[in-house]
């Protein structure tokens, strides 16, 4: 038998449709969360992006009337804790906190066994941790222009220290050595810290090191600082320029801390965690506690976080491949 039925009827249905996903979307996010969520970081304790969700679990825990408890994981730049989340449940009871370098460079430096772009979802940055040009003292530069000018008068005389390949430290002062067309050394320590005491006791010359590690010894006149490398001016130093004012427009080295929660998470409990994690970055105490750390809240939405991913994948990309980069 059929049934026929009026355009009035389709109309009817179609709108019983809608109410119906509504309600569902609706339903889904109102039950969430009724238990504790756990966010993975993807570090050691200790470090910026520690220090970051250890000080937001608080708000989003009294936000969301669920504890959040924090799980570090760490190994393998961070693919350790990344691929867990990329293989949890996707019910917004499992969240990944990590560093820009996870996200963007870990696709090309690593053979990753999960898809950054599949099976994360972006949420929103969550903090920005500035990198700096610093020279040691006897370095006869006062600016970013007149150290290039003195890498190209003495090619191959200059070392920098990173901590280790493929980190944030390596990158960008390749990244400076590709488009100032500088020849620099890297010379390899085991860690930020290490490096950072490196330029400190003379042994090299240069560090794109993070501000929080080196803004103490820079207002103590032991290391000079040149530019920062994001894509704004950091509020711990105002006055210092950044890299592309300073003649390579469109550089961008920074340092950034992002959510993101496994790929297939429905979009209401994503919007969600969202939510309460751009109001617990609003709170005058987080902020105040970030900027203890070296660290600006940087909330973004979901599509500028993707895009910031994407952009800065391709840089990383480009250069990694370019200069035969490897991981450890």
């Amino acid at each position: 038998m059929i049934v026929a039925f009026s355009s009035a009827r389709w109309a009817n249905l179609a709108a019983i449709g809608v109410m119906s996903g509504l309600n569902g979307a609706l339903a889904a996010e109102t039950a969430y969360p009724n238990r504790p969520v756990r966010v993975v970081v993807a570090s050691a304790p200790g470090g910026g992006l520690d220090a970051v969700t250890r000080i937001l679990a608080p708000k989003l825990t009294d936000g969301m009337g669920q504890t959040w408890v924090v799980d570090n994981r760490s190994g393998a730049g961070g693919n350790v804790g990344a691929e867990i989340v990329a293989r949890a449940n996707p019910d917004g009871y499992t969240v990944l906190a990590s560093t820009s370098t996870l996200l963007t460079v870990n696709p090309t430096l690593y053979r990753m066994p999960f898809s950054v772009e599949r099976d994360l979802q972006p949420v929103t940055v969550l903090a920005t941790g500035e990198q700096v040009v610093v020279v040691h003292p006897s370095v006869l530069a006062r600016t970013l222009k007149e150290f290039i000018a003195l890498a190209k008068q003495k090619p191959g005389t200059l070392n920098y220290a990173s901590a280790g390949q493929g980190t944030a430290i390596h990158l960008g002062a390749e990244l400076l050595k590709q488009r100032a067309a500088i020849e620099m050394t890297q010379v390899p320590y085991k860690g930020g810290g290490p490096a950072a005491a490196a330029v400190l006791a003379g042994e090299v010359q240069v560090l794109v090191g993070t501000l929080a590690s080196t803004i103490s010894f820079i207002h103590a006149g032991r290391l000079r600082a040149l530019a920062t490398t994001g894509q704004k001016r950091s509020r711990l130093t105002p006055d210092l320029p950044t890299v592309a004012e300073s003649g390579y427009p469109g550089f961008d080295a920074g340092l950034w801390f992002g959510m993101t929660v496994p790929g297939a998470t429905p979009k209401p409990v994503a919007e969600r965690i969202h939510r309460e994690t751009l109001k617990a970055l609003q709170y005058a105490d987080v902020q105040t506690a970030m900027a203890r750390q070296g660290l600006e809240p940087d909330p973004t939405t979901p599509a500028e976080l993707a895009a910031r991913i994407r952009r800065e994948t391709e840089t990383w990309g480009a250069l990694i491949k370019k200069t035969g980069i490897r991981a450890e």
